[in-house]
């Protein structure tokens, strides 16, 4: 029996995607949700995952020491918008250049085109590069179970190969930019788009959608499953063409990333009942140049939750997943 068969011997679902390798492509956008490919997701096989697994080949034993931990060690579920995992930075004399060639190969694999630049203008920009940010690998790659994390100034990135099951992005991802500039910040076209949402609702609406007060704790993404109470309004009760809107939202905020991040992320949301079972609400707390363009918005539903903090500058805390998390 294969390490990820099930008792009667068939495989669970990451086996089969292992085995089977790659995912199906997203179906367009239409109607009133989005469907996704079956079995959505990375491989160990993927081109973020691959570079993992060369760059871990490569480390030394006392690298090890300092930055590989066992597989679902407490650091791997800590969320923070500015910290770092392990110690050594990636531009020090702790790596060496072809690891450090590795890294940026990894981080590239697990972005879009689009997502890659913006990621390094955020890194310039908030802590002068990605030699200032830190990585750890939590298992083994190439032998079982894994995941490469890294760390810094407004970023958190994973790249599992499906290691955590049923878990985007391998577990919740964070990012940010510290430019308080709402016109130079670089995510601000997200908060645009969310607000064409807003702009679209009725009065009534509205009145749902809009909260005082945002919550008090920005990493409060728990997965709150099906008996969850989620702020904002329904996405259930909206027109059509408003339904429309909140797709084509998704479809933006998911930009960045690598197509099967986003391939899972909406297999996800399509297996917790559809864009339908999502809430959005907008606070007011965080208005800057009280404009009443939303600075501050969250999308949250049964196994999604995406917090968007974008006063005095951008924290943004993304958890997507069929787990409840404590």
């Amino acid at each position: 029996m294969t390490k990820h068969a099930n008792s009667n011997g068939t495989l669970s679902r990451r086996a089969f995607v292992q085995t089977v390798g790659g995912t199906a492509a997203l179906t367009a956008l239409g109607g009133s949700s989005l469907n996704a490919a079956l079995f959505a997701g990375p491989t160990p096989n993927s081109a973020a995952e691959t570079a993992v697994t060369e760059f871990y080949k490569t480390l030394s034993d006392k690298q090890r020491s300092q930055i590989v931990f066992p597989f679902n060690h407490k650091l791997q579920s800590r969320i923070n918008a500015n910290w770092h995992v392990t110690e050594p930075e990636i531009g020090q004399d702790f790596y060496t250049d072809k690891q450090r060639t590795l890294i940026e190969q990894v981080v590239r694999g697990m972005t879009s085109e689009d997502g890659y630049e913006r990621l390094k203008h955020q890194m310039d920009d908030d802590a002068g590069g990605i030699e200032q940010f830190s990585v750890a690998v939590f298992g083994e790659p190439g032998e079982g179970d894994f995941e490469f994390e890294l760390t810094g100034r407004h970023l958190t990135m994973r790249a599992d190969g499906n290691s955590v099951d049923k878990a985007a992005f391998g577990g919740p991802i964070v990012y940010g930019h510290g430019e308080e500039e709402v016109a130079n910040n670089m995510y601000y076209s997200q908060t645009q788009q969310t607000n064409e949402v807003f702009k679209a609702l009725d009065a009534d609406q509205a009145r749902k959608a809009l909260v005082t007060k945002a919550p008090p704790k920005e990493t409060a993404v728990q997965i709150q499953g099906d008996g969850g109470k989620f702020a904002g309004i329904a996405v259930s009760e909206l027109k059509d063409d408003q339904k429309q809107l909140v797709e084509k939202t998704l479809s933006v905020l998911l930009a960045p990333y690598r197509q099967e991040d986003r391939d899972e992320v909406m297999e996800i949301v399509k297996e917790s009942g559809g864009v339908d079972k999502l809430h959005m609400a907008f606070y007011q707390k965080g208005d800057l140049g009280s404009d009443k363009v939303w600075d501050m918005w969250r999308v949250e539903g049964p196994a999604f939750v995406w917090h968007f903090r974008g006063a005095p500058h951008v924290h943004a805390y993304i958890n997507i997943g069929h787990r409840k998390t404590s």
